[in-house]
């Protein structure tokens, strides 16, 4: 099983391994979930990237970048929780929360927060073969710190204008591109940072998330504009995950559809449980999750 950078800027440093058991390069590959809108499903994405990752027999660590919010943290607690009700041992990331300064002084803060990033991140990068980093809804210090230091970043978007509008400017009346919009312009900012600090590229991989069932002309019109916007601002798109149910339900067990064929996990599978394994599945070959001769996908 190879992981890797697939994009036009080559193979990255952080190459993984899995036959091997062994990271291909000194330091974790470090994967970002973010964007700057809530509610695109960024600590679901995070989570089944984690759990996937781990059946795999990578060690993988996670930094809830959103500690306030503290979705990621709630949920590796609740499947911590799950375990112990259960007398199970389904696998759990080494995980650490990011907390934001209480420091009032602007320049003090971002010391502040560049230090608790860096202890935390360094705790995890030299110890696990990658490392899954799930961002707040909006643009802060941490956020940005989080982004530059990122080999794949996932960006997780709602199949509406809206999402859309964080990745660019769209003309009304024509649906033309006019140009990228603030998160795909603070994105650029990272490569540039990252290239500078160590010669790093970051492969980015945006994702169509919460995709309604039905088609329709809204559908297919954002579609076509993902597409050349991925060509103008250097992205790949990535099929996301629908509208079901089974996403929400999952989050107070602390589950993964990974899970569900685990002995004394309880959940019957349904039709629609397998359709959404093939939805992770392709979340998966996207980001770089090739088999080797002889493996599969761990769902």
């Amino acid at each position: 099983m190879t992981v890797q950078e697939t994009g036009a800027t080559g193979d990255s440093a952080g190459q993984q391994t899995a036959t091997a058991k062994q990271p291909g390069a000194k330091r974790a590959h470090v994967i970002v979930i973010g964007n700057e809108k809530g509610g695109s499903g960024k600590s679901t994405t995070a989570m089944h990237l984690i759990v996937s990752l781990m059946k795999m027999g990578f060690s993988v660590g996670s930094l809830d970048i959103d500690a306030r919010q503290g979705t990621l943290t709630r949920y590796v607690e609740n499947r911590i929780s799950f375990n112990e009700k259960k007398k199970l041992n389904l696998p759990i990331p080494d995980h650490l929360p990011v907390h934001r300064s209480a420091l009032e002084d602007g320049n003090a803060a971002k010391l502040d927060e560049r230090d608790r990033f860096t202890k935390a991140l360094g705790e995890l990068v030299m110890s696990c073969n990658f490392v899954v980093m799930d961002c707040p809804g909006s643009d802060n210090y941490l956020s940005r710190l989080a982004h530059a230091c990122a080999d794949t970043l996932v960006t997780p978007i709602n199949d509406s204008y809206i999402d859309l509008d964080m990745l660019a400017r769209i003309d009304p009346d024509t649906l033309d591109i006019k140009g990228p919009s603030i998160y795909a312009e603070m994105v650029w900012d990272a490569r540039k940072r990252r290239a500078g600090v160590d010669g790093g590229t970051i492969d980015w991989i945006v994702m169509r998330n919460r995709l309604s069932h039905l088609d329709a002309r809204n559908k297919r019109d954002i579609a076509e504009i993902v597409d050349k916007l991925a060509s103008r601002i250097r992205f790949r798109v990535a099929p996301g995950f629908g509208e079901r149910v089974i996403y929400r339900e999952l989050f107070l067990k602390g589950l993964t559809l990974l899970d569900l064929r685990e002995k004394g996990v309880g959940i019957p599978m349904s039709m629609s449980h397998m359709a959404a394994r093939q939805e992770v599945r392709a979340l998966l070959e996207i980001v770089g999750f090739s088999p080797a001769d002889g493996e599969e996908l761990p769902i």
